[in-house]
């Protein structure tokens, strides 16, 4: 399998790639630390080794955690050929610190331009690239589609046909949505799709960037399309004291029928008892028409620091990790059991997998958001998010809420 894969990979390379001989040392630093990631990262290192013999690549891989609190060190003082890391705001201080090279002739490429086009905004600033994505998950309205079936309720397109099944499932007695708002970011998620959906991405980005006051009336519009949902009580009682795990439970008994979720709690909804026949994924409903579709799917990538050694080799490696064969082969269900980026590539046969692989692929034209704790500073991302669950709990209270967040943007940016 190792041997197959790397002659097609090399193969899928072009013609450079057989001729170009890549030598010297080529030097990784990787934070895939967990037993799974650190496989897969290893696997990569050694089919990559076996397509170039005369390059010798040293891999460290430190923990997680303790690589955050050292990236900037070693991109300031001993840089690695390439680097882990993820992309939008989180990857935007090296850039605007020059640690991290301009790799968008990587991009200019047809290969990547045309297959990973739905992650290309998360690593652009100011018109250049500075990275590639290796794997990533979909965000969506998990629901039960046995309840939708006996309340006679199709998969909602629109906002309106959102309102009108809500409402359906609160005329049987349940809630539309359960939610754990305890830790904060679950309703980070709900403001992202909804600005999404109210006002499109690129506002989206602009406004996690510090670049539009929280007081803007589009933003308000925003909350005010969420304010449907809470005024018809869409969303379960006392969600403030649940983590997103608590929550689970209104969903698995029945108590409410939909989920917006990351991809990940598809695996704790089975362990509870439903089925995949239970069990249905809609991508969040079209609000304003004239904005396009995007979708938040946290990304993880590699880079090359701006005084790597070997950036050939490092180019080289990008182009490799970014394969659809690679990608294919990493995120199977036997090794990272996520999405690749790749449009070319194969996905692992689950259910969701399959259906969050077609909507980021054929249907986020509008781009890929990183989620707004990723996508905002850390700072600005813990008084917002305290101020989205106020809301939720308290709606009337939006202006103090809003004239709060927009103070902390001017200390923060």
């Amino acid at each position: 399998m190792t041997a197959a894969l790397a002659a097609s990979t090399l193969l899928a390379g072009g013609g450079a790639l057989a001729q170009d001989a890549l030598s010297g040392d080529l030097v990784i630093f990787s934070d895939m630390s967990n037993p799974a990631p650190r496989a897969v990262m290893e696997g990569m290192v050694e089919r990559f080794g076996e397509m170039h013999p005369d390059l010798n690549i040293e891999l460290t891989v430190i923990d997680r955690e303790a690589y955050k609190t050292q990236i900037r060190n070693f991109l300031t003082a001993n840089p690695p050929d390439v680097a882990n890391w993820y992309a939008a705001n989180r990857m935007l201080p090296y850039v605007e610190a020059g640690l991290f090279a301009d790799v968008s002739d990587l991009w200019a490429e047809p290969e990547i331009a045309e297959n990973l086009a739905s992650t290309r905004g998360a690593l652009t600033v100011d018109g250049a690239q500075y990275g590639v994505p290796y794997t990533y998950y979909q965000w969506g309205v998990y629901y039960r589609a046995d309840i939708f079936d006996e309340l006679g309720l199709e998969e909602p397109e629109t906002w309106e046909e959102e309102l009108a099944n809500c409402q359906a499932i609160i005329d049987s007695g349940r809630k539309c949505y359960t939610i754990g708002t305890k830790f904060l970011w679950t309703a980070g998620g709900w403001f992202d799709y909804l600005n999404m959906r109210t006002n499109g991405y690129d506002f989206h980005a602009a406004l996690t960037n510090g670049e539009i006051p929280w007081t803007d009336e589009r933003v308000r519009q925003t909350f005010a399309n969420w304010r449907e949902l809470i005024d018809m009580g869409a969303f379960i009682d006392d969600h403030q004291t649940y983590s997103w795990q608590e929550a689970l439970p209104f969903m698995v008994n029945g108590e409410a029928t939909s989920y917006l979720m990351g991809n990940f709690a598809v695996a704790p909804m089975r362990e509870g008892g439903l089925t995949d026949d239970q069990l249905g994924f809609y991508q969040f409903p079209v609000i304003n028409p004239d904005v396009e579709l995007a979708e938040d799917a946290p990304t993880d990538t590699f880079h090359i620091p701006s005084g790597a050694e070997n950036p050939e080799a490092a180019r080289e490696f990008l182009r490799f990790v970014v394969s659809p064969e690679n990608q294919t082969l990493i995120n199977n269900g036997e090794n990272l059991g996520q999405l690749p980026v790749n449009a070319s590539s194969s996905v692992d046969d689950d259910k969701f997998l399959q259906e969050g692989f077609e909507m980021l692929s054929s249907n986020a034209p509008g781009g890929i958001a990183q989620f707004f704790d990723r996508d905002a500073p850390a700072e600005m991302a813990s008084v917002a998010m305290e101020g989205f669950q106020e809301f939720m709990v308290f709606p009337d209270n939006l202006d103090d809420i809003l004239e709060r967040l927009e103070e902390a943007r001017q200390d923060i940016y």
